[in-house]
């Protein structure tokens, strides 16, 4: 090889790593994705951590398993709150985790809903006659194939010996909180959401609560995604602190 040529390949070598770099989006703050319960109260964490540390937090809200398959396929993510374990265990199957921060942060209790008002009442147990109080309306709740609040209310149901009667009758949302907004709408006239779905829409009432021996503990794990940003760490940690206990139950979360 001649000498000018190789002082010209490390110039294009240098130029092409620049132009690479220039490309690449700045990756400053930290960025959370959450499972849609936690709009409000991970929201309100995340404005409080930025006021406190000057550090920018930025928030992505969606059901479960949109947000684990977004961190699968590459999707620029820091931390992760999931609503179930099912969903933290595939990607920790892939290695998409990082190694020994997982901890439950937060519960949860599973209730049944209907729009403020209504004169339905429904009382929820083995054999509850769910299906005929809809009288031939849906049921509005998560997908169960993807979302853990429809997952959950598929075990309850399948434990009350009714969820083969409702199936004709569901309303699949993409999230628990669109669940909740078909109901607060009026275009369901029952729906299962969260406990603190429930509190944070004045335009639905709670029928009744789920017995908790009626379907798996409701609990939502935290941990840090592969490659992230170092700061996500104090992040984290302040999420777990006593403070932020206080938060979430304020919201109605429970201790795990």
């Amino acid at each position: 090889m001649t000498r000018w040529l190789r002082p010209a390949m490390l110039l294009v070598a240098m130029l092409s790593a620049a132009q690479a770099a220039a490309a690449e989006p700045a990756r400053d703050g930290i960025t959370v994705f959450a499972a849609a319960s936690l709009t409000e109260s991970v929201g309100e964490l995340a404005a409080a951590y930025r006021q406190r540390t000057g550090v920018v937090v930025r928030t992505s809200f969606a059901s479960s398993g949109t947000l684990a398959r977004q961190i699968e396929a590459g999707a620029q993510a820091d931390l992760f709150i999931c609503a179930d374990a099912a969903w933290m265990d595939y990607l920790e199957e892939r290695h998409a985790l990082v190694a020994q921060t997982r901890r439950n942060l937060v519960g949860n209790r599973l209730v049944l809903i209907a729009p403020a008002g209504s004169t339905l009442a429904v009382k929820l147990g083995p054999h509850a006659p769910l299906a005929a109080a809809l009288h031939g309306e849906r049921l509005a709740l998560a997908d169960p194939a993807s979302v853990p609040a429809g997952r959950y209310a598929q075990a309850a149901f399948t434990s009350f010996g009714i969820w083969q009667d409702l199936q004709a009758q569901l309303l699949r949302a993409e999230d628990v909180r669109i669940a909740l907004m078909w109901v607060a709408r009026g275009e369901a006239p029952l729906g299962v959401v969260y406990a603190t779905d429930a509190r944070a829409e004045p335009r639905v009432q709670v029928l009744d609560t789920f017995p908790e021996s009626s379907h798996p503990p409701i609990l939502y794990p935290m941990a840090l995604v592969t490659g992230a940003s170092p700061a996500a760490a104090g992040l984290a940690a302040f999420l777990a602190s006593p403070e932020a206990s206080a938060v979430f139950a304020k919201a109605g979360f429970t201790t795990p």
